[in-house]
């Protein structure tokens, strides 16, 4: 997905924050539940961990969800077994597109998943069929007036990131994966705050969508998939310009 793409994604949600409250807090209580299964619950010894519960701060989510979240990861509270699972398929247009489920049911998710394809016009594809067109790397968008492009050199590049691309309104930095966590300790260390940070699905190549209705149609796929309540991220290769993303 294109830099503006994604972190018009971001701002959607944060502005739709009030009316999907409740889907809102699930993601980021599997999040803090995994993280912590991970890396222990501590968040001084768990940048993953760390970067979570700055987006559980920014979401206003309730002190006592995020430390059941974290207690049913570490084992101190019982709780239902989540599995990862990943999607691969097309949206109308030939535009490429990875979901990323946490789950405890995988056939209710993959029923709901290959439905929401069938039903906006996009089709499931197998496992590895997009490898090509992405690539795993750590993934930070950092509003513009959080920080000068100088200042984030400084404080990324030498932690390991390989990329940063300024795109007016916000940096996107990137990553190799194994360098997530420095780079998180490192933007955290200059009191720089993601807008959203995490390992992402990266896109090695674009598919141009010019035709205002097949926007429509990208958009309406990616929308349906990110309401589903075991989705926690959806990426596509769209490049859409600005225009027909905002309806001008």
């Amino acid at each position: 997905m294109s830099g503006h793409s994604k972190w018009a994604t971001i701002k959607r949600h944060k502005a739709s924050q009030d009316a999907k409250k409740g889907k809102i807090f699930s993601m980021i209580s599997k999040e803090l539940t995994l993280a912590a299964r991970q890396g222990g619950g501590d968040p001084q010894f768990n940048p993953r961990l760390r970067t979570i519960l700055a987006k559980a701060k920014d979401a206003n989510m309730p002190a006592d969800n995020v430390d059941r979240a974290i207690k049913k990861g570490t084992g101190e509270l019982p709780g239902v077994e989540y599995h990862e699972v990943t999607y691969e398929g097309y949206a109308p247009g030939g535009v490429g597109v990875i979901v990323e489920v946490t789950t405890d049911n995988k056939n209710r998710s993959a029923s709901e998943v290959r439905s929401t394809f069938t039903k906006s016009g996009g089709n499931l594809a197998g496992p590895g069929a997009l490898d090509f067109n992405f690539q795993r790397m750590g993934q930070f968008f950092i509003a513009a007036e959080k920080s000068t492009e100088e200042q984030l050199m400084e404080v990324v590049l030498d932690a390991g990131a390989e990329d940063i691309k300024n795109e007016g309104t916000h940096f996107e930095v990137l990553c190799p994966m194994a360098e997530f966590d420095q780079v998180a300790e490192a933007l955290e260390g200059a009191g720089i705050v993601p807008e959203e940070a995490g390992i992402a699905h990266v896109p090695n190549t674009l598919t141009p969508v010019t035709d205002a209705e097949m926007a429509k149609k990208v958009m309406r796929l990616i929308e349906a998939l990110e309401d589903l309540d075991d989705v926690q991220n959806v990426y596509a290769n769209y490049d859409i310009p600005e225009s027909l993303l905002s309806g001008d």
